[in-house]
């Protein structure tokens, strides 16, 4: 140390360098500087800025991790820059900036012609001939110049460095000439990093849009019964309809069920080839809403023929009474699964919770957001539900799988959103109202286990 004191820096030093090499700290092969806040405040006025014979202003947002980018909006007078010319950049100097988004970015000043710094961009300058810019900016470029900047980062919600914390850092120093080849080959080398970098973004974005289009086939083989063969012994879709006819008429008889539901939709096609809809005594022509052509044992019809439904509760500030109970919104839903580590709590009452709880088997659909997102709860503990999610039950023993299979390519294809079969949001309704394929039972696990051994060959 400068006082005399021997310390001892052995975790500072992140690895052992060459015979010849020596570890510095920047402040003793660098001066260091900055631009004074209150030079600034007095300085940089929009009079200052509209000038003649304009100095451009070196901004953070100008300073690039490895480039220079030119600041052709701002500026200072001539006049005023050389009253400020401990900040005034006219040679070759190395910058950084340090504070801000942009915090220990490093590049190399060209020269040019003249700039002026601002309060949130540093100055480093070598104190002599025996350190190449070229080289040091690749040194505070690299992890090992960076790790103090990167610890500062994690410390704090506003990280910035001051001109102690930056003369402080460490950096390796190789022989001049050393220098020089080290940073010809990382100009020559840099380059072709950079273009296959490039290269292999391309690849893995192009991977991400095969497996895509990948499973969005698998997907609409699925649904439309072409990905597994049909068995005529597994019986139809028509007899689960029947046996959901006969399950909601005890639910009407025992009470649990509005008499209204027993008046479901039917779905059929006519004599000529048209596809119609029957609501009590009411039919109408449907065509346009038929997605595609289904085998002969598969059904078309709505979703809340084959589904309980219903919302959580919404979230009032007022409601105050009931049992405090965790919940799960939209951002806790996802395709492939439930992030329940930032569950909040509400107060539901006795007659909210079996409405709102969702238990294991229960098929979840986003209303907002991304709409029509969902997700199968398989947990074995039951959860509460916000507003904003649909919670959907069937009436009778289904594959829910593959009805979640459904929503996702509905999802994918852009058909929920206001696209295709119109749904613009997911209302109660518009749920309700959303048409499905139904295949026989035994078949939708089948199609479900076809599905999920073609999705894992992707991966």
């Amino acid at each position: 140390m400068a006082t005399g004191e021997v310390k001892c820096i052995d975790e500072e030093i992140p690895f052992e360098i060459p015979q010849g090499w020596e570890w510095e700290r920047i402040g003793n092969v660098f001066f260091v500087t900055k631009l004074a806040g209150f030079e600034y405040t007095k300085f940089f006025t929009k009079e200052a800025l509209s000038a003649s014979n304009p100095i451009p202003i070196v901004r953070a947002q100008n300073v690039r991790m490895g480039f220079f980018e030119e600041n052709k909006n701002e500026a200072i007078s001539e006049m005023l820059s050389n009253q400020l010319e401990r900040s005034a950049l006219n040679k070759k100097c190395l910058l950084m900036t340090f504070i801000g988004a942009g915090i220990g970015d490093t590049c190399i000043f060209p020269a040019e012609r003249k700039n002026h710094l601002a309060p949130n961009v540093a100055k480093i300058e070598p104190l002599d001939d025996s350190i190449s810019l070229d080289y040091a900016v690749f040194a505070l470029m690299s992890p090992c110049g960076q790790r103090g900047v990167n610890a500062i980062k994690k410390s704090t919600a506003q990280p910035s460095l001051s001109m102690e914390t930056i003369r402080k850092l460490l950096t390796s120093i190789p022989p001049l000439k050393e220098q020089k080849c080290i940073s010809l080959k990382l100009s020559e080398a840099l380059p072709l990093v950079e273009k296959y970098s490039k290269v292999q973004e391309e690849q893995n974005q192009l991977n991400v849009e095969i497996q895509y289009l990948l499973k969005k086939s698998i997907l609409q083989e699925a649904i439309q019964g072409k990905l597994v063969p049909q068995i005529a012994e597994e019986g139809t879709a028509q007899e689960l309809l029947e046996q959901i006819k006969t399950e909601k008429e005890k639910l009407v008889k025992d009470g649990k069920l509005k008499k209204s539901a027993l008046t479901d939709s039917v779905i059929f096609k006519g004599d000529d080839n048209k596809y119609y809809e029957q609501v009590g005594k009411e039919i109408k022509e449907i065509t346009e809403e038929i997605l595609f052509d289904l085998p002969d044992k598969w059904q078309w019809c709505r979703i809340g023929t084959i589904f309980m439904h219903n919302n959580g509760k919404q979230l009032n500030k007022g409601n105050t009474k009931g049992k405090l109970m965790k919940y799960v919104t939209t951002s806790n839903l996802y395709w492939d699964g439930f992030v329940l580590d930032n569950l909040k709590e509400m107060p539901f009452k006795e007659n909210e919770i079996e409405r709102c709880m969702a238990v294991k088997g229960d098929l979840l659909v986003c209303e907002g957001g991304d709409i029509g997102r969902s997700c199968i709860w398989n947990y074995d503990f039951p959860i509460m539900l916000q507003n904003h999610i649909h919670k959907l039950r069937p009436y009778i023993p289904v594959c829910t799988k593959f009805f979640y299979y459904i929503f996702n390519l509905y999802n994918l294809t852009g058909l929920i959103g206001g696209k295709g079969i119109g749904i613009q949001g997911f209302s109660s309704k518009a749920l309700h109202n959303t048409l499905v394929p139904l295949p026989p039972l035994k078949e939708q696990h089948r199609i479900v286990a076809q599905i999920e051994k073609l999705f894992e060959q992707l991966r």
